[in-house]
């Protein structure tokens, strides 16, 4: 499988929903508790500073997405911030690394100097591992930051890499 990070087009709304709410409505990794639907993920794609799409080239299959933004305004809108969804039955084939990376390029490009996530949550281990790898620093646990499906209360973990 060949795969390239393109820009989010309306034509892939709906793949690109499929995955961000499949996210969503696990309830363990991003904090939005709404789902998206055409018309509101449309927006919310667009209103990115970018929103990169993994396809399998061959196919054109969306495997994955990843929305990059400020993280804050003003004298801290140098500082970005992401999310990123990888489809389920495709996890644990290096998908995601290769958006964190590409999300990484494209933040410099853009002109951010940092990349800052506010809220991973301690649980999620594979995305800690691979920040860490990827030169991230954990800048400490905020004790139960993040609200689970079940009610109770996860550590989550903000880190950051100066670009």
């Amino acid at each position: 499988m060949s795969i390239i990070v393109k820009p989010y087009s309306p034509e892939n709304i709906k793949p690109a929903i499929d995955i961000w709410n499949e996210i969503v409505r696990a309830g363990v990794a991003f904090p939005q508790e709404e789902e998206l639907n055409e018309i509101t993920g449309d927006e919310f794609f667009k209103s990115q500073s970018f929103t990169g799409l993994a396809v399998d080239e061959d196919t054109g299959e969306i495997l994955a997405l990843y929305i990059l933004h400020p993280n804050n305004v003003g004298r801290c809108g140098h500082i970005s911030n992401a999310s990123y969804a990888v489809r389920a039955d495709l996890r644990g084939r290096h998908i995601g690394e290769l958006i964190v990376k590409h999300c990484i390029d494209k933040a410099r490009e853009i002109g951010f100097k940092i990349l800052q996530f506010n809220a991973v949550v301690a649980t999620n281990i594979h995305a800690r591992h691979l920040y860490k790898r990827l030169g991230f620093t954990e800048l400490g646990t905020i004790p139960g930051g993040f609200r689970m499906p079940d009610g109770n209360f996860a550590d989550i973990v903000p880190q950051f890499i100066t670009l």
